[in-house]
């Protein structure tokens, strides 16, 4: 995949409620977290669905352990964006499968928040080199892009009378206001936003996962000196100090 972090476009901004969709507590604090922060100041209400607790994320702790701690480190990262809505859907970390189960809870999701927007991270094969300044694409993580394919098509679900019928009988009517999907950090991102005004509370969200960075091991690692260098490199194709791009992948509703 060619890199499209040149001639960014500005995303439009002239809606009211997002849904974000990640597979993973801290999946969202690497750079989107910030634009949400954005959006929130704006008055914009913006709720998050974690697939998984993100359980098997740390080496040294046991799924049991790590559970209540991610989501709570989750919860507190959301607080300090504006996002007071956070639910986990329970899945298992590490090993999701694509297929009904997963379509049915995120359509559910779907039509309980009747979003404008439904938000998720990079879920194409690679990562961007350019955007994470290495030589190497590296590989996404298979939750990652199970993710993000499910949700295009629980969006579709979500809209149709006729497809998971229970969930009329949940008092959940179709929701077809669904304009576009915008995936952060793909490879095929063709639209950024600023996040220079708001990137010191996306820091603050991504240092709230305490225990998961901890779990990584990494001496060296600084959420601010990561988070600067990978909003600065977008921002110089989009002309601002820090941005965060995304893919937009449009529905039928985006008119």
């Amino acid at each position: 995949m060619t890199p499209s972090h040149r001639n960014l476009a500005p995303l439009n901004e002239n809606w009211q409620t997002a849904l974000a969709i990640v597979a993973h507590p801290d999946d969202l604090e690497y750079g989107a977290a910030s634009a949400v922060a954005r959006w929130t100041a704006q008055g914009k209400d913006v709720s998050y669905c974690l697939v998984t607790s993100g359980e098997a994320g740390i080496d040294g702790v046991p799924p049991g352990e790590a559970r209540p701690v991610r989501e709570a480190e989750q919860r507190a990262s959301a607080g300090i964006v504006g996002v007071g809505v956070v639910d986990f859907l329970g899945f298992p970390d590490g090993v999701l499968e694509y297929g009904l189960p997963l379509r049915l809870a995120l359509a559910r999701q779907i039509r309980a928040r009747r979003p404008d927007i439904v938000i998720t991270n990079n879920f194409r094969d690679f990562w961007d080199a350019e955007e994470l300044g290495t030589e190497h694409a590296p590989l996404n993580h298979a939750d990652h892009i199970t993710t993000g394919r499910a949700i295009l098509d629980a969006v579709r679900d979500a809209a149709n009378r006729w497809v998971f019928t229970d969930l009329l009988d949940e008092g959940l009517e179709p929701w077809g206001g669904v304009r576009q999907v915008w995936a952060a950090h793909s490879p095929l991102a063709g639209h950024a936003v600023d996040i220079t005004g708001s990137f010191d509370r996306g820091v603050a969200s991504l240092e709230a996962h305490g225990a998961y960075i901890k779990g990584l091991g990494r001496a060296d690692f600084v959420p601010a000196e990561f988070l600067e260098s990978l909003g600065r490199r977008v921002g110089t194709h989009f002309g601002c100090r820090l941005a965060t791009s995304f893919e937009v992948l449009r529905f039928a509703s985006d008119d």
